[in-house]
């Protein structure tokens, strides 16, 4: 088994890469976003509580996010192993990660660099192709602070238990897929 986490700001092109890997090595795709998303579109109680949440660009609640990947991981357990997008984004949900996969394999994180002008651009054609309420400039200012305060830290994390590989996200697709692939294989 192996897992991965794909790493990096919002607009950093993690789930893109994601698929790609995923598709690659045989691995199950688990975005934490598109699960929410999913909630969100099935107007379930957790949905009705993240969609205010999410347009604000805030972080969902541990506990909540924890739940919805615990569930999925023991749902996909007989894999190859997992590729985490949007997961984790806070020290305690690393942590949860980590004891959920101790008796499995523990992730090796994927970053991609990417400078804040690019992501600004990015996010905002991805915010008028996709119409995604959380793409504005408002809301990605957001989540580029919050990802600064409570996510970045984590690369320090993974680099001193040396799980941590980097790669210019700056590229065509096919280029930083390249990159991560030749990290990887």
């Amino acid at each position: 088994m192996r897992n991965f986490i794909i790493f990096g700001p919002p607009g950093a092109g993690k789930g893109t890469q994601a698929q790609k890997i995923a598709n690659e090595f045989n691995l199950h795709h688990l975005s934490t976003g598109a699960l929410l998303r999913e909630e969100i579109s099935r107007q379930t109680e957790i949905g009705q509580k993240v969609q205010k949440i999410m347009d604000q660009g805030g972080l969902v609640d541990d506990s909540i996010v924890n739940a919805i990947v615990k569930d999925k991981i023991t749902q996909n357990s007989q894999g190859d192993g997992f590729i985490f997008d949007g997961y984790p984004r806070t020290m305690a949900q690393a942590k949860n990660l980590d004891a959920l996969l101790t008796a499995k394999a523990l992730p090796l994180v994927l970053n991609l660099e990417v400078e804040e002008k690019e992501l600004m651009e990015r996010l905002k054609l991805r915010g008028q192709e996709s119409g995604r309420s959380d793409d504005n400039e408002k809301t990605v200012k957001n989540r580029l602070r919050l990802y600064s305060e409570q996510t970045r830290p984590l690369l320090d994390f993974y680099a001193r238990q040396k799980r941590l590989i980097s790669v210019n996200g700056q590229g065509t697709i096919e280029e930083v897929f390249q990159l991560l692939r030749n990290q990887i294989k």
